[in-house]
């Protein structure tokens, strides 16, 4: 894991890393409530592979209200990403009646009325209007 944080850009602490956070969420087009984070740690990115981490002091378990869906974000969050996508996706788990199914991989639509896709590594796909993760959500 170490050898892709090398190269990285890294914001300690709170406020600097829910800002890198929110940035990469608004330059990759991924709507600014997709992670809702708390007490934040560190934030990472490497440009040249698009990896990214947060790191939070605790798991925080997070509800999407307009859509009914409640999330769990570990303590460590990774993946790739890229335009409207985070691939490789570790950390991140939706509830699914009595489940917890990883989140692997989240895809959103170009438009701001579009959709957005989470897919499970247990092969559960699901899709949801972008608003319904639009920040203070």
């Amino acid at each position: 894991m170490a050898d892709n944080k090398a190269g990285g850009i890294v914001k300690k602490g709170h406020e600097e890393g829910l800002q890198m956070a929110t940035s990469l969420l608004q330059e990759f087009k991924l709507p600014l409530g997709l992670l809702p984070l708390a007490d934040v740690i560190e934030v990472g990115y490497v440009k040249e592979t698009g990896y990214m981490w947060i790191v939070q002091r605790k798991r925080v378990e997070h509800e999407f209200k307009k859509i009914s869906k409640l999330v769990s974000y570990d303590t460590e969050i990774t993946g790739f990403i890229q335009k409207n996508k985070i691939k490789k996706l570790k950390g991140v788990k939706a509830k699914e009646l009595m489940l917890w199914p990883p989140v692997s991989e989240i895809t959103a639509d170009d438009s701001p009325t579009g959709k957005i896709q989470f897919k499970s590594l247990a092969g559960i796909t699901k899709t949801f209007p972008v608003e319904a993760f639009a920040a203070g959500q």
